[in-house]
């Protein structure tokens, strides 16, 4: 089968397509004909070496975590799945279970393949409604838990400011839909080629990265380190509260303000929901993807290069059967 990988660490202009064996499913398994594979910013660091204190890869390591597709072959003890199931989801690395949930975790040998091979007993795994188009079932996988997760944990009341920083990635072009539909007014960054999508989605004013006004009930952050998080919660009126994904685990001192509350949302084991939820809220209207380009897997070189070192509005998806 065709495959992108990294042959060793580095930057994506060093990653290849090559033809690897296909893998097989084992027990409690299932194997996959992938049909689209999102990309995701996080794809990145195993093969940069971030991670490389913790978790040493073999190459060639097969990039990606998101994915849609057709079942082709279950292992003994699958339940719920069959040959021919139109399913999608979301599977870390096998080498990065260390850092994956404790409790059925969602593992598999790399998505941006022709087939890949993940656990079938797991919230990560889903059905794929057949109203809900392949490449749309990828962008949303990770995004789209991140956006449920984030929103039920902010619990945002209509008439509330939220501001989303990040607003214009895949993560952020999910949430924003959520927060509109829940009554608040929505300010996210963004470049000023986004506003007209951002706004459509739902957002009440785009402003530029770092121009924060005062006085927001909620902020989310998808973008901007722990370390850097006191501007945005400069922006916080007091008694505000700010949620954030990304690393490192903000201190006290980074944030710089004792009167707001401060919480990293993080999902390892969908107590918020996971892929069903996720498939649910779709076909409801309530998720829904930006596809911002397409690209074929025989071009995931130029898909990784460009994520890399483009802004980025929406999602990235690769096309796995052509």
């Amino acid at each position: 089968m065709k495959a992108l990988v990294a042959t060793d660490y580095g930057p994506p202009a060093t990653f290849t397509v090559a033809d690897l064996p296909i893998p097989r499913p084992g027990d409690g398994q299932v194997q996959i004909r992938v049909a689209a594979a999102a990309l995701n910013p996080g794809d990145l660091a195993l093969p940069r070496g971030d991670l490389r204190s913790m978790i040493e890869l073999t190459f060639p390591h097969v990039l990606g975590n998101d994915f849609a597709g057709t079942v082709t072959e279950v292992g003994d003890g699958v339940t719920g799945f069959a040959v021919g199931d139109e399913v999608f989801g979301h599977a870390v690395p096998r080498v990065m279970r260390p850092l994956a949930a404790t409790d059925r975790p969602a593992l598999g040998t790399g998505t941006l393949a022709e087939y890949v091979v993940v656990e079938a007993g797991t919230p990560f795994l889903a059905h794929r409604p057949a109203t809900l188009p392949a490449a749309d079932a990828a962008a949303l996988a990770t995004s789209g838990l991140t956006a449920r997760a984030v929103s039920i944990t902010a619990g945002v009341a209509a008439g509330e400011t939220v501001l989303v920083v990040g607003a214009s990635g895949g993560m952020g072009t999910a949430l924003i839909p959520l927060l509109a539909a829940a009554g608040a007014k929505v300010i996210a960054t963004g470049a000023p080629d986004d506003e007209a999508v951002l706004r459509e989605l739902g957002a009440a004013e785009v402003i530029g990265y770092g121009d924060y006004p005062a006085g927001a009930d909620v902020a989310v952050n998808f973008a901007v380190p722990g370390t850097e998080l006191g501007p945005i919660a400069g922006a916080l009126r007091p008694g505000g509260r700010l949620y954030t994904v990304t690393f490192p685990v903000p201190r006290p001192e980074w944030i710089g303000r004792d009167d707001i509350s401060c919480q990293v949302v993080l999902d390892k084991d969908a107590s918020l929901g996971g892929m069903a939820e996720v498939a649910a809220d779709a076909v409801a209207g309530r998720l829904r993807p930006y596809l911002a380009a397409s690209y074929p897997l025989t071009d995931g070189v130029r898909a990784y290069t460009d994520l890399a070192g483009r802004h980025t509005l929406g999602k990235r998806v690769i096309r796995c059967e052509e």
